[in-house]
């Protein structure tokens, strides 16, 4: 039988036809004390890029897609050690670009964006990175995520991006329950309190990513399994 790749578990046969059951939303009340809880023990959380420098962390964040901390943040010193801005990055081209990042996996189609992105912020936003998400996803291979964890982590934005991290913690607590990342992320816009906003994805997704894992979640460790209701919860 496939796994649950949502719950990390393989899921019972339904004795009954018909659609499942959604989950339950999240109370704000639990939503507000999880959130309290993760600031508690991290009130300054720091993202894992450089993120002095906006322009080089969305071109981070792009590189970042379907490969691992370590080798993009190497890879992100290589590249920029030779093109800072966009305008060195246009004129550094594509093929040059492919053969620096090509460890971080989808070296071509990458490389294309950033020399698109690059050109775009030349001609429409004067060379520096707009402020606002929603600006940042009209570039070039930007997404939501990308443009959310940009504007948050350089521009103190209050959004929550959703990666497979918050996804899964915003499912099983819940705080935000949804079968969509957009789901998601447009119920954590609405679910978590303004002021938590600042440092929800990074605790969320450390939280995802160290403790409540895919397949093996560290419930016995879990600061907030208390007030976590997912049936495959340890206790």
């Amino acid at each position: 039988m496939a796994r649950d790749t949502l719950h990390g578990l393989r899921p019972k046969p339904r004795r009954t036809k018909g659609p499942a059951a959604p989950a339950s939303p999240g109370t704000p009340e639990r939503v507000e004390a999880v959130m309290a809880r993760f600031a508690a023990a991290d009130p300054a959380p720091k993202a894992g890029f450089d993120d002095t420098d906006p322009f080089r962390l969305l071109v981070t964040v792009l590189l970042s897609a379907q490969s691992t901390g370590p080798t993009v943040a190497r890879i992100a010193d290589a590249l920029f050690a030779l093109a800072k801005d966009p305008a060195e990055m246009r004129a550094l081209g594509e093929g040059e670009i492919t053969d620096i990042i090509r460890p971080v996996g989808l070296g071509p189609s990458k490389a294309r964006n950033i020399v698109k992105l690059s050109a775009t912020l030349i001609e429409t936003y004067g060379g520096t990175v707009p402020r606002s998400a929603a600006e940042m996803r009209r570039l070039p291979g930007i997404g939501r995520k990308s443009a959310e964890v940009t504007a948050n982590f350089a521009f103190h934005e209050p959004v929550v991006a959703v990666d497979t991290h918050v996804f899964r913690v915003s499912n099983r607590i819940p705080l935000a329950p949804g079968g969509t990342v957009d789901a998601v992320a447009d119920g954590l816009a609405l679910a978590v309190p303004e002021r938590f906003k600042d440092g929800a994805h990074v605790w969320l997704f450390r939280h995802g990513r160290d403790t409540c894992t895919a397949r093996k979640p560290a419930c016995p460790r879990c600061p907030v399994s208390d007030l976590c209701t997912w049936p495959g919860r340890e206790t």
